[in-house]
Formats: structure tokens, sequence, C-alpha cells
């Protein structure tokens, strides 16, 4: 077996440790050779040869951490084969084998060449042959066997987690677990006390102390004040080998933080608090801010505030801010310095929340005194009245005092007040106000009907002051007055059948009325006097504000009379009473047999009753046909009457049209075209003859001799005569024909001049006579002007009655 070899300086407790390393060699020699033996007869050998065991051992024990200079001897191995002659060649493989282990192939010595540490990797399986060096063949079948790393104290105790935090409540009694510590060994456990861990403490006396086997942290000292001191900081140390001299130490550090607890009572700095406020401010305006201050924190110093005594309780209040720390003192009336300039508050501050453990330390309130003085301001004027409500009559007189607004000065100086109305709320300018004496007054006629109600703001200011201005607000309701006529609505129509008889009602006629009477309106009905007896219609009031109007008799006709006019004379039932009277216009309509009106005019067709839709759109398609022929004819005749001119481009000069101003009438000729005139009877030498000339000319001759123009010297043959007569016969032509529009074919007037036999009816002229036009003279002007006669004319004596 093969000798372990160990360095100079070692311990006792190494050289006992080898001593049981060799007693373990010789037991695994032994056992080696039974294996060996046994390998033989597997085999195929004799049972009675005797065949020895290769190996000596297949088991090595070595320390870790090893630190020598030469390379740390492990084992040798020895084949029974091996004569010493170098013929027998060892060779290592398995778990580090090259690399952490190395073997001697001639002598079999084993040596680590690395350091080896138990914590790292605890053993190692390698295996050894025995091969011939001549051959290079193995002699023996390869074994395997163990490197064991042997553990010494060489790690020293850690905690993990640290360092730590650890918070327990301020007075805490003795005993009180604060924190439990574990501290690990990465030694082996299971040999020896490399890994047993003992605790103690190294700082954090007296205040704190440690289990030395649990390394539970408790308190040592009760009574600690978080208010004296707050945190602790405690060094625990963890020491392996049982604590034992030599054994390896690990420490950390423990942060305790006392929390706090309401072990203190509430506390006012001041014994009296100074304040003030001016008069003016607002209700709900801040005044000062109190504080009652508390050693603790968090819930245990929240606070609550109250007024408990002293003459401003009505006048003030106190609330607790979001903070839960400060009081805050608000105005809870309007405050007024003339009648009282200072006030006196008792106020408390207590915890909302108590311990009680520590009740015996209280009470946990206070109470302070609060002066609050209130300051002079110059305030604007006030109104005996916030707001004025006042009614005036319709019919009141311009001038007339409504009311008499009174203001004062509410500060001690009591200056003068002016008075004023503000113009945004009075645009139309109904009212005025008296500037020293508040009288207030209308200056326009009121009407109800127009305004009802009108509100005005009337301005008080300081004479010393100007920028100190009250206002009022003043509502002046309009009554009303009976000063409106009740009357039909405008231009009332209604109509009656042809086939009326008497007795039948017409129309129901209301009358409107814009006064509002307290009883409502109570109208009264009757026909006006000069149209009490006619014959035609009659009224009868039904006493409901309503009325009828009935026929008198039957037989109506359009063609007779198409249009009745009946005054109704309205009065109503108040004082003074007012009457009116208004015209119904009524009118006779053909209707048919269910009554129903068809048509209000004279000339109306009236189609029999039993006519059938089919026979009515023949008729209209008819009538169609007619129109569309009309339409057709005149429009051929138009184009056979267009001039005939000789050369256009000779002539087209006189066809440029020219109006400075009003024409002249027949006396203005810049606008004819003459070639139409010029000289008619030489139409034949064209070679087509015109038909709309010398024909029309011809048949107009028995009416109008071609006269001569110009006095007896002068010959009738020349062209101008033949113009002459011809204008002549186209007039005439036109005075004839009734159906002839009012100008003639030659001519559009835009303008009448001086020359029309009209004379001028334009207004412009007019304006140098203020006499009435007359326009009886319209009837003598012929069928042209028979419509402006029968318009502007005036009526026939035997016109029929307008009732």
């Amino acid at each position: 077996m093969g000798d372990r070899h160990l360095g100079g300086g070692k311990t006792v407790y190494t050289l006992l440790f080898s001593v049981a390393l060799a007693l373990l060699a010789l037991l695994s020699d032994a056992q080696g050779r039974t294996d060996r033996a046994r390998t033989r007869e597997e085999t195929g050998a004799g049972p009675l040869r005797r065949v020895k065991r290769g190996w000596v051992w297949n088991q090595f024990f070595v320390l870790e951490e090893y630190t020598g200079l030469e390379p740390l001897y492990i084992g040798k191995l020895h084949s029974d084969m091996d004569l010493g002659d170098g013929s027998i060649k060892y060779i290592l493989s398995g778990d580090g084998a090259g690399t952490t282990f190395t073997i001697d192939d001639s002598t079999g010595d084993i040596h680590a060449i690395k350091r080896l540490d138990r914590e790292v990797k605890a053993q190692y399986m390698l295996r050894a042959q025995a091969w011939n060096r001549l051959t290079n063949r193995p002699l023996e079948p390869e074994s395997e066997f163990i490197v064991k790393i042997q553990d010494i104290n060489d790690n020293e105790p850690k905690f993990l987690d640290g360092p730590y935090q650890a918070t327990i409540p301020e007075m805490s009694s003795i005993g009180t677990e604060v924190i439990r510590l574990t501290a690990t060994d990465a030694d082996d456990p299971t040999y020896g006390n490399s890994a047993r861990v003992v605790y103690s403490i190294l700082q954090g006396q007296p205040y704190f102390s440690v289990e030395p086997k649990s390394g539970i942290v408790r308190v040592s000292l009760g009574g600690m004040d978080r208010e004296v001191r707050e945190n602790y900081s405690v060094v625990i140390q963890a020491k392996d080998m049982g604590g034992q001299l030599g054994g390896l130490a690990g420490t950390t550090v423990v942060n305790i933080t006392l929390s706090d607890v309401n072990d203190n009572p509430p506390m006012f700095d001041q014994k009296l608090y100074q304040m003030s406020v001016p008069e003016s401010a607002p209700v709900g305006s801040v005044v000062g801010r109190i504080r009652a201050k508390d050693r603790d924190i968090g819930i245990n110093a929240e606070m609550t505030y109250s007024i408990i005594d002293g003459d401003g309780r009505d006048t003030f209040d106190i609330s607790t801010d979001p903070t839960h720390l400060f009081g805050i003192i608000t105005i809870k009336k309007p405050l007024n310095f003339e009648s009282k300039a200072s006030y006196t508050l008792k106020i408390e501050g207590a915890n909302t929340h108590l311990d009680h453990r520590f009740l015996d330390k209280g009470p946990f309130s206070h109470v302070t005194i609060v002066h609050v003085s209130v300051e002079d301001v110059d305030e604007p004027p006030e109104f005996d009245s916030a707001v004025y409500y006042m009614e005036v009559p319709e019919n009141a007189e311009v001038g007339m005092v409504i009311k008499t607004i009174s203001a004062r000065d509410p500060d001690a100086a009591n200056n003068s007040i002016r008075y004023s109305i503000d113009r945004t709320s009075d645009l139309g300018k109904y009212f005025y106000i008296d500037i020293t004496s508040g009288s207030l007054m209308t200056v326009l006629p009121l009407d109800r009907e127009e305004i009802t109600w009108h509100n005005i703001t009337i301005l008080a200011m300081e004479m010393n002051n100007p920028n100190m201005i009250g206002s009022l607000s003043v509502a002046v309701k309009i009554l009303d007055v009976n000063d409106n006529a009740p009357m039909l609505p405008e231009y009332f129509e209604t109509s009656v059948c042809e086939t009326a008889k008497a007795g039948q009602r017409v129309q129901t006629v209301a009358a409107v009325d814009p006064d509002d009477p307290l009883g409502g309106h109570h109208f009264y009905y009757s026909l006006a006097p000069e149209a009490a007896n006619n014959p035609n219609f009659t009224l009868r009031d039904n006493q409901d504000n309503t009325a009828w109007i009935l026929t008198r008799r039957g037989g109506w006709s359009q063609q007779d009379q198409a249009v009745y006019y009946l005054p109704i004379f309205i009065s109503d039932g108040e004082q003074p009473v007012q009457t009116s009277t208004s015209t119904l216009t009524i009118r006779v309509c053909s209707c048919d047999g269910e009554g129903k009106v068809m048509s209000c005019n004279a000339e109306a067709y009236h189609l029999p009753a039993s006519l059938s839709r089919g026979a009515l759109i023949a008729i209209l398609a008819c009538i169609f046909v007619l129109l569309v022929m009309i339409l057709l004819m005149l429009s051929l005749r138009s184009q056979r009457k267009k001039p005939f001119l000789h050369d256009v481009e000779d002539n087209v000069h006189e066809n440029i049209v020219r109006y400075d101003d009003e024409g002249g009438g027949e006396e203005d000729t810049e606008a004819f075209d003459i070639a139409a005139m010029w000289n008619p009877r030489e139409a034949h030498l064209v070679g087509k003859q015109r038909q709309d000339m010398l024909p029309e000319i011809e048949s107009l001759s028995r009416y109008v001799p071609l006269a001569c123009v110009g006095g007896p010297g002068r010959s009738c043959g020349g062209g101008d005569s033949n113009v002459h007569g011809y204008v002549l016969s186209k007039l005439l032509e036109a005075d004839l024909d009734s159906c002839a529009p009012p100008y003639d074919s030659l001519q559009t007037y835009a303008y009448e001049g001086e020359g029309s036999v009209a004379d001028s009816l334009s207004s412009l002229q007019s304006s140098c006579s203020n006499t009435d036009h007359e326009y009886d003279y319209l009837n003598n002007w012929g069928p042209r002007f028979k419509k402006l006669a029968e318009m502007y004319g005036v009526l026939e004596t035997k016109s029929p009655p307008m009732w």
C-alpha cells in the first residue's frame, strides 16, 4: 500500500485523520484481493489456481483546501502483476482525470494538481486500468474508485437577506419579539461543529437582545419613546463551531423603527390668538387658522376643532382642514362694524383617535381663546328695502311721482346720497328720479298694451366717494285702463249665396280689444245708425261677445249688386265706454246645391250641377284648342304686317331710337320706323305685292279722306299727304277696335308727352295745383279709356245701394 505524504506544519487533528485513512486502506486492500479472485474464476481459469487481486484499494480520502507548493498526494495504485520492471502502464480516467487529478503511469501514484473545494464538489468518480507497455493491451478489467473530499471549517455563517428592517410600536413591553434571523453555513453539517451556529448581539444593548440558538431579536428595555428616539441600529453576529474559540463568524445589521402610538395630548402654542377681518368680508370667508400641536404623528395627531363658548358662536364657525391638523375659522353671518366691533371665541382642539392603553396620559384635548376684531370699511349705500314693487295705471299723467326711494350710508360718516337710474334698464326713458329726494316719476306716457312691466335699476351713490354705489331693482306694473275700442279684425269679409233665403245666417262676428279688464270683455253689437233699416241684412247680438249677421230677404244676384258693405257698431262694458264702427264686406257668390261657394265674380260661368267630370274635361280641351288657334292666327297676321323696305341698308339710320327724357307724345317722331309709311302706293312696283299696306289704306279711305296738309298753296299729291292719311287711317282703325290694346301698331309709347290728346298724366307737373283731380272727362275719350273711366270716374247716378 502506498504511503500518504503530508506536508510540514500539520495539526494534530490532521495526523489523527491520516491514521484513520490508513486503516480504511487496509480494509480496502483485503476487499480488493477478494474481488480479483472472483474475476479470475469468471474469466475461465481453473478453480484450483490462485488469482491475486490487482488493486490495493478502491476509495481515497483527501482534505479540501490544500495550499502546499507540491501537488497533493492522494494515493498509490499497484497491481500484483507489476514486477517492477516497468512493463506495466497505469491509465486514469473519469471525473477530473488529467485536469484535476494525475497519475504516474509507471508507479501508480495519484496527485491532485488543483485546489479542491468540498462546497464546489464533494467527490469524484475515477476509473483505473493496468496495460502492458509492450503489447499495449489491458492486463485486467477497468475498475472504479472514488475520491472523497473531506470537509474542513473554511466557510463562515452568512445572513443571506441582510440588512434587515423591523418596526415595533413605541412603549412595547420587555420580551416583545422584533424579528427572527437565520444564518447559513456552507460547511458540512454532518461532520464536526463546522456548521453549528450560535447568535450574539454586538450592538444595540440594552434596548434589544438575541436568543443564541433561535436568532430571535427581542425588546430588552421597556418604555422606549418614539418622540425621544425613533430609529435603532442593531448588529447581530453568527459564529460556527458552536461559538468556540477558532470558529468563523458573520454579522448583519437590523434597523429597527419605533412606530407611533397616541401617548401625547395636543396643546395650543398660545392661550390667546388675535385676528381681524373687514366688515365687508362675505359669508364663508376665512378669518384665520389655529393649530393644537401634537408630538404624535399620523392618525394619532389628527384633530377636531369646535367653538365651545364665546359671544361669537352664532357669527363664526370653525372646521378642520383636509389634513386634520388645522382649525379654520370662517364667517357664519354678515359683519357690521357699526353694530359690533369685536368677538371672543373659546375653541377646543381634541384628538380623534384615542389609545385606551394611554388614557392616563391625557386629557387628549386643549382649549384656547380667539379674539376677532371687525375692521371698519367704507360701504355702499343701503336701501330700506331689497326690492320695490309698484303699480301704475297706464293713464297716469306725465310727471306723476310713483314712489320715493330711500337709501342711507351705513358708515358712521353718513355721507349724502345721490340717486340715478341705470339707463340700460330703462332704454325707453319712461322714468326719472330726483337726484336728491329719490322721487321716482314718469316722463313719458305709459301704455300697458305696449309694455306691461318695467324693470328698472335705481343707483344710489355717496357724494364723498363716487365709487360707493348701491343698486336696487324696481318692478313697475302698468295697470290696464279701458282706452281701446273693440273692433272687428282688419278687412273682415264674408259672402252670401245667390240662393240664400231670408233669415239665413251669413257670418258670426267677434270683436277684439287689446284691453284686459278684470271681469273679462263684454261687447255689445248693433248696426250703425245709417244702416239700421237696410232691407238686406240684420244683426243679432248673442250676448256672448259674438253677433250673427242674418239676411232679410232672398233673391240675391251678382248682376244686380256684387258687394255689400255693412257698418257694425261695437261698444264695450267698461268705463269709460269705448265704441267703434267696423265695416263688414259681404260678397254675393254663386254656390252649388250644398251651399259651397263656387264663384264670387259677376262674369263667372255657371256650369250645370249635373255636369260630369268627362264633360268638363272635354270643354276644357275645346277651349285650349281654340286658344291655340287664335294665337296661331295672331302670329300669322303679325308676320304679314312686317314693314316693306326697298333697301334696308339705305334706311338703317332711320331705325335708331334715342330717349333722353320724357317723350313728346305724337310730336316725338325720333323713334318712328318711317320705312313702313314711305309712299305706300309704290308697293305695287315691287315684285311681290305688299298685302299689309295698300289694301288696308284703301279699305279705310271711306272713313278718313286724304286731306292736304300745309295749306292751299301745296299740292296733295306728294308723299307727305300719303303719310298723313295713312296715320289717320290707322288711328281711326285702332279707335273703332274695342279689342285693340291701348296703343297703335306704329309706335309703343313709354311716356305720354304734352302732344297727347289726354295731356300728361304724370304727377311730376301736378304739384302746381292744390285742387283735387277730376277724371270725369275720361268717359269722353273713347273705348280705350273705359277701364280708366270706371276706376277714376264718378259713379253713375243709378248705382245700387251699398248695403
